[in-house]
């Protein structure tokens, strides 16, 4: 699902404007109305919240978004959008989100992704096309964060090759049978690795807020590896490999590098139906903080039998972060509304409502693609199914910035 990504950025972005998008918060927006979470006797408490998660060592924000995470998910869902200040349907206002133009509000949850700032061109200087996408997308961050929202970053890391692509379709069969491989500790490409890693701490560790305070991110790393269309993917390296890539991963930026303020994601794509499947490549629980789901296939023109297989997934992936005291997402999803795909009727306030509410279920947020400027995964105002989107949006269980609890604060 992510050629529309490179839309956007490849295609799309250089028609954006380029200034950081601090300058284009609405100043006339009303404060936002903001409530503790709802404190609920569990496994987890304010006082042990680190004990479950992968970071012990974890900043006092991050292991506060940990445990509100935990608890919004039992009233509660974040909605959110990729790129969601710079990717637009059919419109060239670039002061404010599609989902604010629509709703009023911004989204609760902002993806974003290191693969412009990784990219072996961005030299990081001023005049740079790369590093300027850089400065957009921390910037955008920073803005995300100052308004109480979550922030979440992926990562189409391109091949170690010659790093011209994500996508195994790119690669010839020889480097797709080597290209993982590589970048474990022994590999030709091990330090080309780590070094994209020392890119990625060095950001983090300079994301900060108003008061100096390092801004809490959930990282993606290695997403949709069930699949075989990245170079990560199942067909491409062992179950033992990828553990190990992750695993690595995760102690590099925690213990070599000082980085406290990532939870992390494992979000394969919608293939596994069961707890052992899913869990066939899950690197432990001292490496993850959230159990997600990728699923645009289950709400693709499969109506209410779509839903339901949805919602199946999420119930297992609930019924697991339960068990583990560990958080569970809809890392993305979308049905993407183009000239040539039309809106699905009720497809955000019954299909995709229920499939994230059902059989009491316990998902904190859930994330839809970006929107270009050809079709969109979130509708403006203008569009057939932007009243279903507002319904959606406006239900008991759904929540938008204005109704986030306050995340980055544990409740007294």
């Amino acid at each position: 699902m992510k050629k529309y990504y490179i839309s956007i950025f490849l295609c799309g972005i250089l028609s954006l404007s380029v200034a950081c998008s601090s300058d284009n918060v609405d100043q006339k927006t009303k404060p936002v109305t903001v409530v503790d979470p709802p404190v609920v006797t569990d496994g987890l408490t304010t006082q042990n919240a680190k004990t479950y998660m992968v970071d012990p060592n974890a900043t006092a924000e991050t292991v506060a978004l940990f445990y509100n995470l935990k608890m919004l998910a039992k009233t509660k869902f974040a909605i959110g959008q990729q790129d969601a200040f710079n990717g637009f349907y059919n419109n060239g206002s670039n002061t404010e989100s599609d989902i604010k133009k629509i709703s009023g509000h911004d989204p609760a949850l902002l993806g974003s992704d290191f693969m412009f700032i990784t990219d072996k061109n961005n030299n990081g200087k001023a005049d740079n096309w790369f590093y300027q996408q850089e400065v957009i997308i921390t910037d955008d961050i920073k803005e995300a964060y100052s308004k109480g929202m979550i922030n979440t970053i992926s990562w189409h890391l391109r091949e170690p090759n010659k790093e011209d692509s994500f996508y195994a379709a790119d690669m010839t069969a020889e480097q797709k049978a080597k290209a993982f491989k590589s970048i474990l500790s022994g590999g030709s490409n091990y330090d080309w690795y780590k070094k994209k890693l020392d890119k990625i701490a060095s950001v983090l560790l300079n994301l900060k807020g108003s008061k100096g305070e390092l801004i809490p991110i959930i990282f993606r790393p290695f997403h949709e590896f069930d699949g075989s269309w990245f170079w990560w993917g199942a067909d491409f390296c062992t179950t033992e490999e990828y553990k190990a890539a992750y695993q690595f991963t995760v102690t590099y930026l925690r213990d070599t590098k000082g980085v406290h303020n990532i939870l992390y994601a494992f979000s394969p794509d919608n293939s596994y139906t069961t707890s052992a499947n899913y869990l066939s490549r899950y690197p432990g629980d001292t490496y993850v903080d959230v159990l997600g789901i990728d699923n645009y296939g289950d709400f693709k023109n499969q109506g209410q039998n779509g839903a339901d297989k949805a919602n199946a997934k999420l119930k297992m992936i609930s019924d697991l972060a339960i068990t583990k005291v560990k958080i569970a997402a809809m890392t993305e999803t979308g049905y993407q509304v183009t000239s040539s795909n039309s809106p699905i009727s009720n497809w955000f306030s019954t299909f995709l409502y229920g499939a994230l509410t059902s059989n009491s279920i316990e998902v904190s947020y859930v994330m839809f693609w970006n929107n270009t400027t050809d079709g969109y995964y979130v509708p403006t105002s203008t569009e057939s199914n932007s009243a279903d989107f507002k319904d959606f949006a406006t239900k008991p269980k759904a929540t938008l910035v204005n109704s986030l609890p306050k995340m980055y604060e544990l409740p007294k």
